[in-house]
């Protein structure tokens, strides 16, 4: 089968790889940069699977950067992975770039089928349907995490398709044939369904992430110790001892677009829970803050901008809200993180040498300390208390 990709993100990489294992694939991007990378076989993203697949696998895959090329004879699937950052002024995901992509395949490949796996608002599906009523469209999303992705399609939690067509059907079958399991949980729903179940998936997460946060701040100011009611609390068996350890806030590129995009679809419904959990974020940044400048640094160093091990992604860590807020009471922070290319990130200084940055700072902010702050453990600040993302 012949299967095109656009978009070479976490989503897109890890379905061209899992796809192509199978069948000819081509991914498109913009970026001649990740295109050059993928023909030669190499990963621009840090995931181990991800690299011994391209490394070691028979794959059926070329990625260019060019349009005209990219949807051959006889496509019969297009991917759509593109960004779809979340735009305060307008209060909703920008989808501009899936749009374009639908309009380019209603042109060029008219026959085929296209499956957004881009994250979109609720009740987008239903719209470009009603734009180009000739181009079959299916949202089927994804829930992969960054690090893991090609993990995640090869070991799914569950397959969700928002068509239950022929075509849905045989769109399901591909991602089932990829897996590696055998009992993977298929769920055709409509298209509207779909979008809602990735919204609301990704909220519950942060709200579960803001729950274990605000218990911490809550021990934090009483003086207690958060591990041990943490603990005691998890033993229930309908909450789980899992997705519990206290962190900066929720962040990462895609729980603070999603749960303000869910708020924006709540527009006309009453709550009162989406909107708290929104706030939570910000409040949970305002108090960490806060207990940082009790300490009186003179420098505040940051410690990885990534939020999680395994991962040099850094869009939308929360601990960026954390370094804003210190700029914000005139303190020097400087940074430390292998990746990341400015000389400065948010006014903050780029220290390359660890040890020039221990010795400097003062207070270290850690999301999740390593060995390597082992001998300033005392000037490590961290809301870690399980040593797990």
């Amino acid at each position: 089968m012949q299967i095109t990709v656009v978009g070479l993100g976490y989503v897109g990489l890890a379905s061209a790889v899992l796809l192509s294992q199978r069948h000819d694939v081509v991914a498109l991007d913009l970026d001649e940069h990740k295109v050059d990378l993928l023909n030669r076989r190499e990963s621009h993203l840090v995931d181990g699977e991800l690299v011994d697949y391209l490394s070691t696998k028979q794959l059926s895959l070329r990625a260019t950067s060019n349009p005209a090329d990219a949807y051959p004879d006889g496509t019969e699937f297009v991917i759509v992975a593109t960004p779809t950052d979340y735009d305060p002024d307008a209060n909703f995901f920008n989808t501009s770039s899936v749009e374009a992509v639908i309009a380019d395949v209603a042109e060029r490949a008219p026959g085929a089928t296209i499956v957004v796996k881009s994250t979109v608002p609720v009740g987008f599906t239903q719209r470009v349907r009603a734009a180009h009523p000739n181009v079959h469209i299916i949202f089927s999303p994804e829930f992969l995490r960054e690090g893991r992705a090609l993990w995640d399609n090869l070991h799914p939690s569950r397959i969700i398709v928002g068509d239950d067509t022929e075509r849905g059907r045989q769109f399901a079958d591909l991602l089932a044939e990829g897996s590696l399991d055998t009992d993977v949980p298929v769920l055709f729903t409509g298209p509207t369904e779909a979008e809602a179940i990735k919204l609301f998936a990704n909220t519950y997460l942060a709200m579960r992430v803001a729950y274990f946060n605000e218990v911490d701040t809550y021990a934090l100011q009483h003086g207690l110790d958060p591990r041990q009611i943490i603990d005691g609390v998890g033993l229930d068996p309908r909450i789980g001892r899992h997705y519990n350890n206290p962190s900066f806030g929720y962040g990462g590129y895609c729980l603070p677009k999603d749960t303000k995009q869910l708020l924006a679809n709540y527009q006309d419904v009453p709550q009162t829970l989406i909107k708290a959990i929104v706030e939570s974020n910000a409040t949970r940044k305002d108090f960490i803050a806060a207990d940082i400048l009790s300490r009186d640094p003179r420098v505040v160093g940051i410690y990885r901008l990534t939020m999680k091990s395994g991962s040099d992604n850094f869009r939308s860590s929360s601990v960026q809200g954390i370094m804003k807020r210190l700029n914000a009471k005139g303190l020097e922070v400087i940074v430390f993180e292998p990746a990341l290319e400015d000389d400065s990130f948010f006014g903050a200084q780029r220290i390359d040498d660890l040890e020039e940055f221990k010795e400097r700072a003062d207070v270290i902010i850690a999301n999740r300390p390593t060995e390597e702050l082992s001998e300033v453990a005392g000037n490590v600040y961290t809301r870690d208390l399980f040593g797990t993302d």
